[in-house]
């Protein structure tokens, strides 16, 4: 598999855990060192992925409410073997996301290191 293909695969399984409001999945798709923070609110959130993962496990998941799935891989860049980085778009509800997400590959696996995102109210 190439790394493409595997950073690739880490995105999908993001935005299903995403989509599933499922911390299982999502702790296969982040570090658990990983960090989540955006300067959309004030003060500035940032969460450890302790502090996330029980936000999202009390989500109605967009699954359950039958939305509509957003996801999208913008691009996929890389700074060398170990270090990449996306960027992303999703949805969940009303809001519209970009996650810029930075990834490692520790012990030949990779993972969302950090999460860093912007929210937008859609349009509809």
């Amino acid at each position: 598999m190439t790394a493409f293909a595997a950073v690739a695969g880490v995105l999908e399984i993001y935005f299903d855990g995403l989509y599933h409001a499922d911390i299982d999945r999502l702790a296969h798709a982040f570090h658990p060192k990983a960090i989540y923070a955006t300067a959309d609110e004030t003060p500035m959130l940032y969460r450890t992925m302790e502090e996330y993962f029980p936000v999202v496990a009390k989500r109605v998941s967009p699954a359950s409410r039958d939305e509509t799935r957003r996801d999208l891989i913008e691009s996929i860049e890389f700074a060398g073997e170990n270090t990449a980085f996306a960027r992303v778009r999703c949805s969940i509800g009303s809001k519209d996301f970009v996650d810029l997400l930075t990834l490692v590959r520790t012990d030949g696996a990779w993972s969302i290191m950090a999460k860093i995102f912007q929210i937008t109210e859609r349009k509809t």
